[in-house]
Parts: structure tokens; sequence; C-alpha cells
């Protein structure tokens, strides 16, 4: 038996790309990096099917992510007591309890949360098990079977108990306080239900006849909730707002609106106190009235959406992403998987992931922005206007076609490819 646990099998599982996914460090030191990135790995599959087959469990790339988290920290424990046993494994985190807190204040009837929970235990307790198939000798399988079968249920079972405790004990301070008095007016506004403007502008100590701009903030890691408010309010000032209204709606995450006369603050300015606060934020357009209120909300949504899928396909975090700037990507990103066929389609060649085809579209997707102009791109890009000719000659000759015949869709390719990246390019 392998040091680190006690079942040999244990020690052998690999996820399948055959590198071994990062982990709390504790748990990677006790285990080994490759159980603990095959169970990260079983994870992230066993979270989409949970979102799959209760979308209420999901709804925004945020609170995915938080779901992600939480089923992630309950699979390593699934883990750590299979190989060290229940003794051993400390008490639930505060990632799979704070997902449950997150539920609570989006309005998650506790019976989806526990189907979520069943799917999950499940679709998880599948998997160990064909593992265990698999890994252990046909001689003692059956009794392996059984043995991990019983541990994984008063694992799952324990946790279960932990959450509906947890949910039921947040349920109660949330539905007595005026946040949640608050956050239940903008999810019925959002929702698009009629209500009294008067009374509900009142009940939010904010007025909803004006013009509004929206801006979702969050972190990664979740930080508390007053350094997101704090950001929020600030950055929407910076912008004019003269009054603000900020609902925390899951651990990290927080959607605000300012209403004044919303100048344009400086972009270096915004990223800054965002920065400053460690926090990300996505801005919708300034719209009036309540439906400006609800399309500016759903214009940040997108645009968060936007920068979360940059993010999944390996670009570089930015700290503020505004509506107006990335619309067309929101909009054609909505289907990932038919924006990814017409990039491949469009692009040939240059949609391989490789480090000369990305400074190939890179240079093109510049030139055709700048109409062309080799000075400006050689600026944008700090390289020599010689460079910029033989990057667009050669990606001329990689794609086979002359720029101008599709250049409105080859720019659109292009545009996709330099903001998703992996996200849409060749396998």
């Amino acid at each position: 038996m392998e040091s680190g646990t006690r079942r040999a099998w244990i020690a052998r599982l690999r996820p399948r790309g055959g590198v071994g996914a990062a982990g709390p460090r504790g748990i990677v030191e006790r285990v080994g990096a490759g159980p603990v990135g095959w169970a990260v790995e079983l994870s992230s599959e066993v979270v989409r099917r949970i979102v799959d087959e209760v979308p209420a469990l999901g709804g925004s790339p945020a609170a995915v992510e938080a779901l992600r988290r939480g089923n992630e920290a309950t699979t390593l424990r699934a883990l750590s007591t299979l190989a060290e046993g229940a003794a051993a494994v400390p008490p639930a985190d505060g990632a799979a309890l704070e997902s449950i807190r997150g539920f609570v204040h989006r309005a998650v009837p506790l019976e989806q949360v526990l189907r979520g929970v069943r799917i999950g235990h499940a679709a998880t307790t599948e998997a160990f098990l064909r593992a265990c198939a698999e890994l252990v000798d046909p001689a003692v399988a059956v009794d392996e079977v059984t043995a991990i079968s019983r541990e994984l249920f008063a694992c799952v079972d324990d946790l279960a108990d932990t959450m509906i405790r947890t949910y039921l004990a947040e349920h109660e301070v949330w539905s007595t306080s005026a946040a949640a008095a608050r956050a239940d007016v903008v999810r019925s506004l959002l929702g698009g239900a009629e209500v009294d403007v008067g009374e509900a502008s009142r009940v939010l100590g904010y007025d909803l006849r004006r013009t509004h701009q929206a801006v979702v903030v969050w972190s990664d890691p979740p930080s508390g909730g007053s350094s997101l408010q704090a950001a929020a309010i600030e950055v929407l000032r910076a912008g004019g707002a003269t009054t603000t209204l900020a609902i925390p709606v899951a651990s990290g995450r927080l959607w605000a609106w300012g209403s004044g006369t919303h100048r344009t603050g400086s972009a270096s300015g915004v990223a800054e106190v965002l920065s400053r606060h460690r926090v990300h934020a996505a801005f919708g357009t300034p719209v009036d009235g309540v439906a400006g209120f609800r399309r500016s909300h759903r214009e940040a949504e997108r645009a968060e959406g936007v920068e979360r899928l940059r993010r999944t396909a390996g670009r570089a975090p930015r700290h503020a992403t505004t509506y107006a700037d990335v619309a067309a990507i929101a909009l054609l990103a909505t289907d990932l998987d038919a924006a990814g066929e017409f990039v491949r389609r469009e692009l040939g060649g240059l949609a391989a992931r490789t480090a000369p085809m990305e400074a190939l579209r890179t240079t093109l997707y510049h030139y055709l922005d700048a109409e062309r102009s080799l000075v400006d791109v050689a600026r944008r890009l700090h390289v020599a206007r010689g460079t910029v000719t033989y990057r667009v000659n050669r990606a001329q000759e990689v794609l086979g076609h002359d720029l101008q015949s599709r250049r409105f869709t080859l720019h659109t390719a292009l545009a996709l490819a330099e903001e998703l990246g992996d996200a849409v390019l060749a396998d």
C-alpha cells in the first residue's frame, strides 16, 4: 500500500489529461496530486450535470463558479474519506457551506438544493465505483465496492444534514432582514413583474424613475461583501452617480446601480479602484426608468459572461469590462459551440492554438481594425512596421484568399478568437 492512503487503488487515480490538477496543498500532500486531479476533474463534470438537471442552481457564471467551488470541496472530502478514513477528515469547509448560503440569497428552494445534492452524490459515487472496479483485484472487488458505497453514503448523509441546517439558519436570518426585502423587490423588477414604482423606490431607497447604470462586481476567490459594495459605490460615483443601490447576491458577488449624470469616467481610474479593492466589475450602459434598470443589468451580466469566458480560455483578467466594448462578442458567444465552428471555418489554419498563429491572428485583427494602417498597428503592438507587413502577408497565405473578399466575416472571426481564445479555436 502506498504512503498517504489506506487504499492502494486510490493512489493510482489520474485525470484523463494525465496531469494532476491543482488542489488544496494539504490534501495533495496527504493523498497525492494524481488522485486530487482526478477528483477535481470529476467535480467539474458533476457540476455540469447538476446544472443541466437543476438549472436553478446555476443561473449565471458566478453562481456556477460558486457551485463548482462547493462541489469540489465536497468531492475532495469524499476522496479524503476513502483514502484516510472518516476520522481523519475535518468538518465540511467554508466553500461547501458558502454555496448553500448563496442559494438562500438567490431564493433557490431547499428541495432543489437537496435534489442537486442527490444528483451530485449519485454521479460521484458512480465514478468512484467505476474506478474501483477498474483498479482493484477482482478477487476483492465486491467487498471493496460494498465498503466504499457504505463510506460514501455516510459521508454524504453527514454533509447533507450540515447543509440543511446551514440553509435553514441562513434562511431565518435572511428572510427577516431589510436586505432580503430589497433583494425581493429587485428580483421582482428584473423578472418583469408589475410593481408600484413609487413604493418600490421607497423600499429600495433609490429612485427607479431616473437613468440607471448597472454594474456587477465580483471577486475570485470571494471576498467580503463590504469590499464589493465599497468598490461598486466608488466606481459608480466616479462615473457621476449621485445615488446608488447595492444588492449582495452571493458570496463574492454583488449587483449595483447608480443614477445621476453618468459622465464617462477614466478607464484607468476605474481599473485602479477595482484593483485596489481586488475585485472585478462589468458595466451596463445608462438607460432610463424601470425598463432601463432591467436592461442595463442584463447588459452588465452579459459583459460579465464574456469576461468569465475569456478567463476560462486563458486570457489575462481585466478588472473592468463594459458592455459597450464587448456587446458584439456577447451576442456572438451566446451559442459558444456555434461561435467556435464559425471561427474555425473562417480562419482555417489561423485557428490553430500555436504561438505563431496567435501572432498572425492578433496582427491581422488590429490591421483590419485600424483600417489597414501599418503605423497604427505597429504602435498598438509595439513592433516594427516591417513585422506587421510580414505577418499580414503570411496570414493571407494561411487563409488562402485576399482580405477584402470576406472582410466582415473575417474581422468578426478574428475578434472572437482575440477575445475568447481557446474557447473557439481548433483543438
